[in-house]
C-alpha cells in the first residue's frame, strides 16, 4: 500500500484505504474526533452541518448490512446527501468497467465514494484514478483491508480498557489481544493487527487452525497459536472472527461442529478468562460456530457497542477528510 496516496501534502487524510502506513498520531486524532461525535449521538440533537452540500455515494459490490447502514447514517448525521448504489442493478452488471463506473459517478459531482468490493486492491484502484477533491473510503476489499472496522475496534478497546487519564499508547502497550478464527480470509484481522501494532500493542495473538492461518502472518508481529486455551491464557481482549464460508474454495475445516468444539468461545471457556477480559466480534455472527449465543450478548460482550461505535468512527473519518474544506476542521 502506498501510504502517501492516503494523505495530502500536509499529512492529513485524503483517502482511507488501509491502516497500514498511517501514523499513531493520525489514528489517535481519528479516535478523539470519534469521541466528540459519539457524545453528539448520545444527545437529543444528533445532526451536524459539517457535510452540508456534499454528496456521498455508497458503492457496494458485496452484500453488507452493518457497514453500509452505518456509513449511510454517518453521512446523514453530517448532513451529506447520500446515494446507495445497487451494483447488481447498475451498468456494471452489463459489463461496465470499474474505471468507467467511477468516472460516470464523478460526473454527477460526487465528493466521496464508500467502496466495498470482493477484489483486494479495488479501493486503491479507485483512489489512484479519482479526480482531485474526490475522496475514497475503503469499506472492505477482498482479504486486504477494512480500515474503519479496525478503527472502531480500536475505539471500543480504548473506551473499555483504558484507565482514567491514561494515554492511548500506554493503554495499548499493556494489553494482550487474541484474534481468533478465520484469519486467512479476514480483512478485519489484517486491519486490526495493523492498528494494534501502530498504537503500540506488544502481545497480539492469532489463534486458528493451521489451515486458516495466512503464510507469513508472523512477519506482522504476532504470535500464532493452534490451541485455543493456550492462546487465550491471560488475554485482555478476545476478537472473534466470522468463518467466511463464501471465500472458502477448499476443505479448510473438517466440519463447523468440530470448529466450534476446538475454537468456539463457549460459556465454559469464557469463565476461564480474566474477569475483566472483553469479547468482540465484527459480525455477522455464526451462532454455535465461533461463539455461543449466550456469550454473544452476555455482559462481557461488546458486539452491539461495536456497531454503535461504527457510526461515530465513520463520521470522524468523513468529517476529517471533507469537513475541513467546509470550515469545520482545522
Amino acid at each position: 500500500m502506498k501510504s502517501n496516496l492516503q494523505l495530502d501534502a500536509r499529512g492529513r487524510l485524503r483517502h482511507l484505504l488501509s491502516l497500514d502506513g498511517l501514523s499513531s498520531d493520525l489514528i489517535i486524532d481519528i479516535l478523539d474526533t470519534a469521541e466528540q461525535h459519539d457524545k453528539l449521538l448520545a444527545g437529543p440533537e444528533k445532526k451536524l452541518g459539517t457535510l452540508s452540500g456534499r454528496t456521498v455515494i455508497n458503492l457496494f459490490f458485496e452484500p453488507s448490512t452493518r457497514t453500509r447502514t452505518t456509513f449511510e447514517l454517518a453521512a446523514k448525521r453530517l448532513s451529506a446527501d447520500v446515494l446507495n448504489l445497487q451494483v447488481a442493478a447498475s451498468s456494471t452488471s452489463k459489463g461496465e468497467t470499474l474505471f468507467d463506473t467511477l468516472k460516470t459517478l464523478e460526473a454527477m459531482q460526487a465528493d466521496m465514494f464508500v467502496i466495498r468490493h470482493e477484489s483486494s486492491g479495488a479501493a486503491h484502484f479507485f483512489a489512484e484514478h479519482a479526480a482531485p477533491g474526490v475522496a475514497i473510503l475503503n469499506a472492505g476489499d477482498g482479504r486486504h483491508a477494512h480500515p474503519t472496522q479496525g478503527l472502531l475496534d480500536l475505539f471500543t478497546i480504548r473506551r473499555y480498557k483504558s484507565l482514567p487519564g491514561e494515554a492511548t499508547r500506554d493503554c495499548f502497550s499493556r494489553l494482550s489481544v487474541a484474534i481468533v478464527g478465520d484469519v486467512l480470509h479476514s480483512r478485519v484481522a489484517r486491519s486490526g493487527i495493523h492498528g494494534l501494532r501502530i498504537l503500540g500493542c506488544q502481545d497480539i495473538r492469532v489463534v486458528a487452525p493451521p489451515t486458516l492461518v495466512p503464510v507469513g502472518i508472523k512477519e506482522m508481529g504476532v504470535s500464532v497459536h493452534h490451541d485455543l486455551e493456550a492462546g487465550l491464557d491471560g488475554v485482555d481482549v478476545v476478537m472473534l472472527l466470522r468463518l467466511q464460508k463464501e471465500r472458502m474454495l477448499g476443505a479448510f475445516l473438517p466440519s463447523l461442529g468440530e470448529f466450534h468444539r476446538d475454537y468456539g468461545l463457549t460459556r465454559a471457556r469464557l469463565a476461564k478468562l480474566k474477569p475483566e477480559a472483553i469479547v468482540m466480534h465484527p459480525g455477522p455472527i455464526n451462532r454455535g460456530v465461533e461463539i455461543e449465543g449466550d456469550v454473544a450478548y452476555g455482559p462481557r460482550s461488546l458486539i452491539l457497542q461495536q456497531v454503535s461505535h461504527g457510526i461515530a468512527i465513520r463520521m470522524a473519518v468523513m468529517s476529517l477528510i471533507l469537513g475541513r474544506d467546509n470550515g469545520e476542521r482545522r
